[in-house]
């Protein structure tokens, strides 16, 4: 029924252009109203052209759409796109689809309008085919031109997409267009579609391999956490074990750093952050065992106000740098030296250093860094570019390493 409709469509447009002629023939007064030969024959001709060319149309739109309606047999067709993207990431896209059309020419962009413009022209071979083929088909050939309208949203937005034959509407009466229209709004909602699918598919990808990174390194961290370096803990209980028979009460100072230290040193099952004032604490009890080994050799140097205690931050990172400081600067220098922890809490955040002047980087490649590189990975993780660690020397002797923590969550406890 609609099919019939189309058709009778075409008909009674080209019945009322030839009655509209015949007015103004006999209005004129030429020839006596009659007229000529010519234009009837032409008349019958464009008739019979109209109606294959709506036959085409016709069948392409059951064939793209698989229907056959008032919507779909329009030369002028009309699509909304939602789309869960700000309207500048939506211009983007829209923008990438616009131009990857077959035959898109003239693409023009007014980001600050969020429009797009193009249009669709068959190529210059096929045009000289055409003409050689049927020049008045060439003719008849109309460009389309393809608009994008992007509507911004709370946090999304929507694309318009129009697509319409170049001439004006009254020409669709006489002349359909094959179902190009149709034809290409379909293909941009398939593309736009395609589009957001693919990023999602990508964002999704990205959450999970952000995941299993995290994921991974709180595994580490747990295994770093669970452990106590055998030598360490063999090292501090051979000298406990010593101390008890030259100086128990010394000794005993010992054990009750070391109980504290592994009390302190066990994970935390829920994943939240430490203090700083926790972190302080347990690197203090590593060092008070330390000192006891090293004895005048190692000099501890605390320099960290009151109000970065309750700052959070990632468990261990500060016992990374200390035992850093120690193992690979301290404890080889045949003098020993001294260790410094400092740190300052302002508006753009916290501030964390642990130096020492001890024997600073060294060439024999000592240590494997695996520590350092965990410790980086984790900030990277759980800050992105917002927290920053950096290590050099320290003047004039020794290494200086900082680590810079984001104002957020620091503010409060200032």
């Amino acid at each position: 029924m609609a099919s019939l409709k189309f058709l009778a469509r075409i008909v009674v447009a080209w019945v009322a252009a030839l009655c509209v002629l015949m007015v103004v023939w006999s209005a004129l007064g030429w020839n006596r109203g009659d007229l000529p030969w010519i234009f009837t024959l032409a008349w019958f001709v464009g008739v019979l052209v109209a109606l294959a060319r709506g036959v085409t149309h016709l069948y392409r739109v059951r064939v793209i759409a698989g229907r056959i309606d008032a919507e779909t047999v329009s030369n002028r067709q009309r699509r909304r796109v939602e789309v869960a993207y700000p309207a500048d990431e939506a211009f983007a896209i829209a923008e990438e689809v616009i131009r990857e059309l077959p035959n898109v020419q003239q693409v023009t962009s007014a980001r600050g309008g969020l429009q797009l413009r193009a249009v669709i022209r068959a190529p210059a071979a096929e045009q000289n085919r055409r003409r050689a083929r049927a020049q008045w088909q060439a003719a008849i050939d109309r460009a389309t031109n393809v608009s994008a309208t992007i509507t911004p949203g709370d946090g999304s937005s929507s694309v318009m997409f129009a697509c319409e034959p170049d001439s004006g509407a009254w020409t669709d009466w006489f002349n359909p267009d094959g179902g190009t229209s149709l034809e290409l709004a379909e293909t941009l909602v398939r593309a736009m579609t395609q589009r957001l699918s693919e990023r999602r598919n990508r964002e999704r990808a990205d959450a999970r391999q952000t995941k299993m990174e995290k994921e991974l390194t709180a595994a580490q961290l747990g295994l770093l956490q669970a452990q106590v370096e055998p030598h360490f803990l063999y090292n501090t209980l051979a000298s406990a074990q010593e101390l008890v028979r030259t100086d128990p009460a010394r000794a005993d100072r010992m054990l009750g750093h070391l109980i504290d230290y592994l009390r302190r040193s066990l994970p935390r099952t829920d994943g939240s952050l430490s203090t700083l004032g926790e972190e302080l604490e347990r690197s203090t009890a590593w060092l008070e065992i330390m000192k006891l080994r090293m004895g005048e050799r190692l000099a501890v140097h605390t320099d960290v106000p009151e109000s970065a205690l309750k700052v959070p931050i990632p468990s261990m990172m500060l016992q990374t740098l200390v035992e850093n400081a120690i193992k690979h600067g301290l404890e080889p220098k045949p003098g020993g030296g001294g260790i410094w922890i400092r740190a300052g809490v302002d508006g753009s955040g916290l501030s964390l250093t642990v130096a020492d002047d001890g024997l600073g980087f060294r060439s024999d490649g000592a240590g494997t860094g695996i520590g350092l590189k965990n410790l980086r990975e984790r900030l990277r993780l759980m800050y992105g570019s917002t927290a920053t660690f950096s290590i050099g020397n320290n003047f004039p002797h020794g290494v200086a390493a900082t680590i810079t923590f984001p104002a957020t969550g620091v503010a409060d406890h200032a």
